[in-house]
């Protein structure tokens, strides 16, 4: 009775997130229509002594599909009021004094457990934690453990087999009855369901292997790059509508790697304040000047874009040779989208760069998959650089950039991740290749239509 009281919340809890997403693109929609349909009211552009009207770029409201409007915008979320806010504080800080009280205890030997321990012959060493490390991992984490680190026994798809596993002593060993319960997977990536074991994808993906195998073991520049990843690199224009496009093994590399390639210690970076880590490290790798704009913040980024054009670079009072504005399509921590089309005309007013993160929103976003570009009826080209990964919607490893043709001809030649690192494996590529045919319509079925 239990388990089917849990499988009733569970449908209840997907139901609810489902009829939220459809809501979202159902008020794009509209918004796209009513657009089009008031063309004499659209104004060609900012002029360029004009500033931008940041309420008439903003999100807009949110219209669900019984007609209903609702004030909460596609990227604003539930007000939480003060009597939440200090009840969720006031727990945390009651859970870390209890926490430093014990692991005082601890120190001093008045209570005994079973976590790892320094040596007395060792004190002088390195220690294995800091402070609130020990802290945190030992008496605040360890209540929780059980939640997380969950064993599975099957292929982490829709739905998932969970090992099941029982505590006697509050998580801190585990004992296994051998039993497994299924429940449905809302803790992955896997936004489409193509990580599958069996279907098209991974028979196709299985078929490479005997034609081409694993791996080419060198780097492109020296033996070049399989059929499936060749063939995936013109498959991934044409879904993009862009000239060009180059695949990488890794996607926290494709973003790491690459953003020393586009900007130097002569240009700025203007970052979103949510982005990505692998953003964060490309900007400090690149050695260029960043700075950073409140999220999704129009006035906050058209501010710095404005100072920095005026002021320059602050310790030699040269103008940047290239400012690049990088932002996310989805944010994978908040869930909100990025008013790109506000970002655009800013580009376009101040003569940047962007750079679009997709990792999160291609194949997911969109009336056809195509990413906040297509959700935002954005033509392709007004982006310069849209970068994506292939471990979300795709159910494979691996990233791309596209953009324009000398754009990654450039990066074919200067990649480090190109030209140290192997190119991706032909099974992997293949799986890509065959789910976005899929998204696309190619294998004569309505499976890839959201």
């Amino acid at each position: 009775m239990s388990k089917l009281k849990n499988s009733m919340c569970i449908d209840d809890f997907m139901n609810r997130q489902l009829q939220e997403r459809t809501d979202i693109l159902e008020c794009a929609w509209h918004k796209r229509q009513e657009d089009t349909d008031d063309v004499e009211d659209q104004t060609t552009g900012p002029r360029p002594n004009e500033e931008l009207d940041h309420e008439t770029l903003d999100l807009g409201e949110k219209k669900d599909i019984y007609g209903n409007v609702s004030k909460r915008a596609p990227n604003e979320f539930e007000h939480l009021n003060r009597f939440s806010i200090l009840t969720v504080y006031f727990s945390w800080i009651v859970l870390l004094l209890f926490a430093y009280i014990r692991e005082f205890l601890r120190k001093w030997g008045l209570e005994n457990d079973k976590a790892n321990k320094e040596l007395e012959k060792q004190k002088h060493f390195v220690p294995l934690f800091s402070d609130f490390e020990s802290v945190y991992s030992r008496n605040c984490y360890i209540r929780v453990r059980d939640v997380f680190e969950r064993p599975i026994g099957s292929v982490p798809g829709a739905t998932v087999n969970l090992i099941d596993r029982v505590s006697d002593d509050y998580n801190w060993t585990y004992r296994y009855p051998g039993t497994q319960t299924n429940v449905i997977n809302v803790g992955s990536y896997n936004y489409l369901g193509f990580a599958q074991c069996k279907g098209p994808c991974a028979d196709a993906a299985a078929k490479s292997i005997d034609l081409e195998g694993l791996s080419t073991c060198t780097t492109v520049h020296e033996r070049g790059s399989s059929v499936s990843q060749y063939k995936l690199e013109k498959l991934i224009c044409e879904f993009l509508k862009v000239e060009d496009a180059i695949t990488f093994s890794m996607g926290f590399a494709t973003n790491s790697m690459n953003a020393p390639c586009l900007v130097d210690k002569h240009s700025l970076i203007i970052s979103d304040q949510h982005n990505h880590a692998s953003l964060i490290l490309g900007c400090r790798l690149s050695g260029a000047s960043t700075k950073v704009f409140k999220h999704n913040d129009m006035k906050s980024l058209e501010k710095i874009l404005r100072d920095s054009i005026a002021y320059g670079n602050p310790r030699t009072h040269r103008p940047y040779k290239k400012i690049l504005i990088i932002v996310e399509g989805i944010y994978s921590m908040e869930g909100s989208i990025c008013n790109l089309p506000a970002i655009i005309a800013l580009k376009k007013k101040y003569g940047a760069y962007l750079y679009l993160d997709e990792a999160h929103s291609i194949g997911a976003m969109g009336p056809t998959g195509r990413g906040v570009v297509e959700y935002w009826g954005c033509d392709p080209k007004d982006v310069d650089i849209m970068m994506g990964t292939f471990t979300k919607s795709f159910g494979s490893a691996g990233g791309y950039i596209a953009g324009a043709k000398k754009t990654i001809d450039h990066l074919r030649v200067h990649s480090p991740t190109g030209y140290y690192s192997c190119p991706m494996s032909p099974p992997i590529a293949q799986q890509i290749y065959t789910s976005m045919s899929i998204i696309m319509g190619r294998d004569n079925t309505n499976d890839g239509q959201l």
